[in-house]
């Protein structure tokens, strides 16, 4: 499966969740989305919108100045 890369890098809060929402909206179910945020919060508001949304939150590994979160879209029934 392909990975979609989302580049937030530099957003600020509420930016990178609304983007990756927006972005996993048109993904199938099962797709992996890899968002590149910088800002802190986004290592707090990522993980709860997946619980809230229905994705599976993945990982998130610090590279550089940016941190990548993984998610995987979650099925077609999945709250948006």
């Amino acid at each position: 499966m392909t990975e979609i890369f989302l580049d937030c890098d530099g957003l600020r809060c509420p930016l990178p969740v609304l983007r990756a929402r927006k972005r996993l909206q048109d993904m199938a179910p099962g797709s992996i989305l890899a968002v590149a945020a910088s800002d802190p919060m986004a290592a707090i508001d990522l993980p709860h919108f997946c619980r809230e949304a229905g994705h599976d939150f993945l990982s998130a590994q610090e590279a550089g100045p940016v941190t990548i979160y993984r998610i995987r879209r979650g099925g077609s029934s999945a709250p948006e």
